[in-house]
């Protein structure tokens, strides 16, 4: 793990993790907080929160993770379905001084049972479908940690909230600024997912702090209703939580899936005028936006939920230009924002490029792309190209080689993998693994993940294509292949493509595999929505290998 670090840039804001809602109930009571579906953490709580009845549920959590054993500087796995609770119970565990885990129940049993052996949690917060899953692939994850406690009811060698209820609630205790504060993981594309650790530091002074003050354009605002569609397992629920709600929007609205009818129902009852979500779930979403859902009434504008945005956000992974098209088109403001960012669970964000109907009009036959990742950070992040056999040597500008980058948000390191992080150091640089480009003018283009790559094409860029091409395609993932073409993998509503259409769609392409097209649940994906290509591989091409070394995933 890296060493101490220059003094934080935003001190006077106070956005501690740990007495973050006590704080957020004092300076900011008018936050109304509207959820999907009720909190697992508190199933009879019903949908509607304001702050202090926020803070009076963390209060109550972080009671009962004493009585189950959390102590300062332990460690608190939480392991559950996708909801904000997540955030709430990472409170609760600063607030006493532990460590939160947060890991997503999308990650495979095997995979989940390393991360935990990783761990050693002293405390294991889950529910009874991820010991089901667990148990059935041969695996007990109660022996794991110290003590496990079933959100969702009893279950074997498991303990309930309800058991432990009843304590005084225990004081805060704050943790170094550099110590460790929260530890999350990678989306895990390519195998196990690495655990990152990350301080108040890199956390909340570098990211949230930074996300907290007034920006023209990005800042949340009084009169804004904020909507957030993400995996809250993610660390990107804890810094957003923070920035959003010390920005003060008058609603917040959280939906913990992206099932189309439950996410209209949600938004249609606040309608966002910004919203941040997986690109999986913008690309789910498409039907609302485009008003062809069969609840939206053609023509019914009350029935659009996306009517009032003012600015789209997306993280996590690429978006393809139909997608992003389709939203811009679907509010009724005159020049909405779409905000798509570059980063990674390591480094916090490191680029952005704001797109608007312009930048995505495809004139004269010129296909726009969204692999145009705007420029660093000023004055925050700085990014270079280096070739990937000698990082210490630069690529020239126009020149592709491994990104890497230097930013005071670095994390700590990989928990129980200290040798792959220092793999990835070099005097300061960290290489992201992606394969890109940087322009004259200093713009970002990523390319490929290095493990994904094809030699002389973008994979991505002919994802992108191919999704401008054939709009009923819901997803298009090109898997390298060692000793042939690419091939082709489409997911579609129906599970068919015309071959007609296909060979009208590649017909000045690169040489490709014929599709393989399937349903959408054949997919594989991790808790950010990302296709597990690894994964995906074995299924559709068993015995072949890839072309990319994989060395710095």
């Amino acid at each position: 793990m890296t060493g101490a670090r220059r003094a934080p840039l935003f001190r006077r804001l106070p956005l501690d993790l740990g007495p973050l809602f006590d704080t957020l109930a004092e300076q900011r009571p008018s936050v109304n907080v509207q959820l999907g579906r009720p909190l697992d953490l508190a199933p009879d709580g019903g949908t509607g929160y304001n702050t202090a009845g926020l803070a009076e549920l963390v209060r109550e959590t972080a009671t009962w993770l004493v009585a189950a054993g959390a102590r300062p500087g332990s460690s608190v796995a939480i392991v559950k379905r996708n909801h904000w609770d997540y955030v709430l119970l990472a409170c609760a565990a600063a607030r006493i001084g532990a460590v939160p885990a947060l890991l997503s129940d999308r990650v495979p049993p095997k995979g989940l049972a390393e991360l935990l052996h990783r761990l050693r949690p002293d405390v294991l917060v889950t529910q009874r479908g991820t010991l089901a899953g667990a148990q059935e692939a041969g695996l007990d994850l109660t022996l794991l940690s110290g003590r496990t406690v079933c959100l969702d009811g009893p279950a074997a060698g498991a303990s309930t909230p309800d058991e432990l209820r009843g304590g005084a609630v225990p004081p805060v205790r704050s943790r170094g600024e550099d110590e460790p504060l929260a530890i999350i993981h990678t989306s895990g594309t390519t195998g196990v997912p690495k655990l990152v650790v990350h301080s108040t530091t890199t956390l909340i002074r570098r990211l949230s702090a930074f996300e907290a003050r007034p920006w023209p354009v990005l800042s949340v605002r009084r009169e804004d209703t904020v909507a957030s569609a993400i995996s809250f397992a993610h660390g990107r629920a804890l810094t957003w939580t923070v920035s959003a709600l010390w920005r003060a929007p008058r609603t917040v609205a959280l939906l913990p899936d992206s099932d189309p009818a439950s996410a209209a129902e949600l938004l249609r009852r606040h309608p966002p005028t910004v919203l941040e979500a997986l690109p999986s779930s913008y690309v789910r979403w498409q039907s609302l936006a485009s008003g062809t859902d069969s609840g939206s009434g053609s023509g019914d504008l009350a029935a659009n939920p996306f009517r009032d945005v003012r600015l789209f956000i997306s993280t996590f992974d690429a978006m393809h230009p139909p997608t992003v098209r389709t939203f811009l088109n679907a509010t009724t403001r005159r020049r909405p924002l779409w905000m798509q960012g570059w980063g990674q669970s390591e480094t916090g964000p490191l680029t952005f490029r704001f797109l608007t109907r312009k930048a995505l009009a495809d004139r004269a036959g010129r296909h726009p792309t969204t692999r145009d990742l705007g420029r660093p950070v000023p004055g925050w992040v700085r990014v270079k190209v280096a070739d990937p056999d000698r990082p210490g040597r630069a690529v020239p500008p126009g020149g592709i080689g491994m990104l890497h980058t230097r930013t005071g948000a670095l994390c700590l390191g990989y928990l129980g993998e200290e040798e792959r992080w220092a793999q990835k150091l070099d005097r300061g640089w960290f290489n992201t693994g992606d394969l890109g480009m940087r322009t004259r003018d200093g713009r970002v283009f990523v390319l490929d993940r290095e493990v994904d790559m094809v030699p002389g094409m973008s994979c991505v860029e002919i994802e992108d294509v191919l999704h401008d091409r054939l709009p009923d395609v819901e997803e298009a993932v090109l898997l390298s292949v060692a000793d042939g073409a690419p091939q082709p993998v489409l997911v579609t509503a129906s599970g068919a493509l015309e071959p007609e259409r296909w060979r009208d769609a590649v017909r000045d392409l690169p040489s490709l595999a014929e599709p393989l097209v399937v349903g959408w649940d054949t997919v594989p994906r991790t808790a950010t929505g990302k296709v597990r290509r690894h994964e995906l591989r074995e299924r559709v091409l068993s015995g072949t290998a890839r072309i990319g070394s994989g060395r710095w995933t």
